[in-house]
């Protein structure tokens, strides 16, 4: 069902990262930094796969995404909604349960049988696709999917996601010159704001987190060794 009232675009972005910090999706650490998919460190790291597996925080997260995307884009701007592989499966399927769409999902690579396809589901040339994502950093990993989309003749301007790192100034850049619109709940500025407000976290550790997510690769750079 279309949830039918909303909150203000910033309640939702600090109830999103209350969230994530109640489920324990997200972690810093200073001292002992984690190490990202690119091999660089960070003192901070997010989850959203955990959401799944909180029914309430997921359906209340799941209704803001959809009347997120239906107050920036349209009330009517889609006629298929699909889930990245693999992450974006299960909220692009949630989303399309609310907005009453046929769901599809996008592979990351060709499956190497068959009919060799990435879209999964039907999806038909002419189609406008609202692709659906857990998070993502400079965006790069969803142009491979909006490219697969384009492909089959159906278009895809806009993604929407939870999640969104917010310190990578090129981003919506790239997405846009792609033909991309980002839409997305919360950032790590609305998580460091509400784990202060809640001092889920030492002073000290938030403080350096913030060093990070004000000059990222200035901080990788300088703690590659740690």
């Amino acid at each position: 069902m279309i949830p039918s009232a909303y909150p203000s675009r910033e309640e939702i972005a600090r109830l999103s990262a209350r969230m994530l910090l109640e489920i324990g999706a997200v972690d810093f650490n200073s001292e002992n930094p984690f190490t990202l998919a690119s091999g660089l460190p960070s003192p901070s790291y997010v989850d959203c796969r955990k959401l799944i597996s909180f029914p309430r925080i997921r359906s209340t997260l799941m209704d803001f995404l959809t009347i997120t995307v239906m107050r920036n884009a349209g009330f009517e701007a889609f006629d298929n909604i699909a889930g990245g592989e693999t992450a974006g499966i299960p909220f692009g399927a949630l989303v399309a349960e609310r907005m009453a769409l046929p769901m599809t999902y996008v592979r990351k690579k060709p499956k190497g049988y068959g009919r060799n396809a990435r879209i999964e589901g039907v999806m038909k040339e002419g189609e406008r696709v609202l692709l659906v994502e857990d998070m993502t950093t400079d965006g790069g990993s969803k142009l491979s999917f909006v490219d697969a989309i384009r492909e089959t003749g159906a278009t895809c301007g806009h993604t929407a996601l939870i999640f969104y790192y917010d310190i990578f100034p090129e981003t919506i850049k790239k997405l846009g010159d792609h033909g991309v619109e980002l839409h997305y709940l919360c950032t790590w500025w609305d998580v460091l704001a509400e784990a202060r407000a809640q001092e889920s976290f030492t002073s000290e550790t938030l403080d350096e987190v913030e060093k990070f997510l004000n000059d990222p690769r200035a901080w990788q750079d300088a703690h590659k060794s740690a």
